[in-house]
């Protein structure tokens, strides 16, 4: 038996990964409706990514010296899809092409939650509650956790691809957790895709039997420390079991799939060598054997990625070509593998953005980026502004409707939802719904319910899925 561990990650810090804060357990209580997915997998582009430049192309202008700010839309023309009525920016040529194996929506709608921040924002997509909060919300795969439990007995319910601790790495924390749910149902966080088996790697030169004897003697030192005996009973069963279960997944076969070495070179070439690509290519390995929630990120920093505060154009020309064809090539492996119907795959932002407006049209809010209204340099053409009404989020697979687009959004500043807005709420629900998981699904905190969609009134969006 090849059993993989590092042992260093397993008991350091927060028990690394793989400690009490690491592994959920099984549900109590299944849901009871029908589900139309088995996995979901998250593809998170945090820092904001601006809708008219991605997935609901307007006006395209192209760049000149002289040009005027308020004639710009979109700095990307758009292209044509699989699907007739739905067309997409350049660069996304691999997207369009598999676009009729799911559905576009166009009119995320984000809250009013004062000034527009991307720790609240991303706070609020990923909990579905806006902050400040006096109970600590759950993320939406420990929700999924807790409803659906593990999908394969050895493999943590709810696995955290790509990001790495910085710039507001604090505030990140606030919601990337088990919340009240507990620390069982908090991630397994892999920082980096490409050294991934190092979570679940022994020390060079540590056998089974070594191991093994390790971990059983740090059991039984765990369990005399008076720490332990004295310390609160339900706390002390979720370490026992978190460990146990820790354990279950160093001995399992499953932990291959974080191995990428082991994938064959042409399949892995298509993802590339990016830090997205290669989360893309893990999460679709995970899949295949059993995952439930996998969340891959693109990896938010203040003023990286998709946090494009200047070079707009230039930056999203260069971000499309990290996630256009993992993207694609995830569905399409997944398809091949029988597998996409029962995954759920969902590309989401905090917010979009836009060249003059901040936040909501009709808000009065800070404004963040000072936008001359003549364009004469590279690094003013682009979305700069954080923008509010109205976002892109693609779902396929998992029952979604295929071909289908969402809501509407006016052609003409301010882009902002005109049609069936689409809130954090709701697609929420939506995702929910297709788990099999009611959307007032809850537990009882501080003698009150605390549910999964806010007051448990999420509704999934019509249509979106089959």
């Amino acid at each position: 038996m090849n059993m993989e561990l590092n042992r260093r990650d397993f008991l350091k810090g927060s028990t690394a990964a793989l400690g009490a804060a690491a592994l959920p357990a099984s549900a109590k209580d299944e849901p009871k409706l029908a589900a139309s997915a088995d996995t979901v997998i998250l593809c998170w582009m945090a820092g904001g990514m601006a809708s008219t430049e991605t997935f609901d192309p307007k006006r395209y202008t192209p760049f000149e010296k002289g040009l005027k700010s308020d004639q710009v839309l979109s700095t990307f023309p758009a292209i044509d899809t699989a699907v007739d009525h739905i067309k997409v920016c350049q660069g996304f040529e691999h997207v369009a092409k598999v676009m009729d194996r799911g559905t576009l929506i166009r009119t995320q709608v984000g809250a009013d939650l004062g000034h527009i921040l991307h720790s609240r924002h991303q706070y609020h997509w990923h909990t579905g509650y806006e902050p400040p909060l006096t109970v600590a919300a759950p993320h939406l795969g420990a929700w999924i956790a807790h409803a659906r439990g593990r999908n394969h007995p050895a493999l943590p319910a709810f696995i955290d691809i790509g990001q790495t601790p910085n710039g507001e790495s604090e505030e990140i924390k606030a919601f990337q957790t088990g919340g009240c749910l507990g620390t069982e149902y908090g991630p397994f966080t892999i920082d980096d895709p490409a050294n991934a088996i190092k979570a679940v790697r022994p020390p060079a030169g540590m056998s089974p039997v070594r191991f093994k004897a390790r971990f059983q003697n740090y059991l039984r030192l765990l369990k005399a420390s008076p720490d332990f005996r004295q310390g609160d009973s339900t706390k002390r069963a979720q370490l026992l079991k978190s460990m146990d279960e820790a354990f279950t997944l160093l001995s399992s076969p499953a932990a291959k799939a974080f191995d990428l070495a082991l994938e064959p070179e042409k399949n892995a070439a298509p993802y590339g060598n990016g830090k997205f690509g290669r989360g893309c290519l893990l999460a679709r390995r995970l899949t295949e054997v059993g995952a439930r929630f996998i969340e891959v990120t693109s990896d938010y920093g203040p003023f990286k990625r998709w946090d494009t505060h200047e070079n707009g154009h230039t930056r999203l020309a260069a971000l499309k070509k990290d996630i256009d064809q993992p993207l694609a090539q995830l569905i399409l492996d997944l398809e091949e593998r029988g597998l996409l119907n029962r995954t759920l795959i969902v590309l989401a932002t905090e917010f979009s953005r836009d060249m003059l407006v901040e936040g909501k049209p009709d808000k009065e809010v800070r404004g963040q980026v000072k936008q001359p209204d003549i364009i004469n340099e590279l690094k003013f053409y682009g979305m700069h502004r954080h923008f509010t009404a109205a976002g892109s989020v693609l779902m396929f697979g998992g029952g979604a409707s295929r071909g289908f687009l969402f809501g509407k959004t006016a052609d003409e500043r301010p882009c902002k939802t005109i049609e069936n807005p689409a809130t954090i709420t709701d697609i929420h629900a939506t995702i929910f719904r297709a788990m099999g998981i009611p959307t007032d699904y809850h537990i009882t905190t501080e003698k009150r319910p605390f549910y999964a969609t806010k007051d448990g009134k999420g509704r999934p969006l019509k249509g979106v899925l089959a």
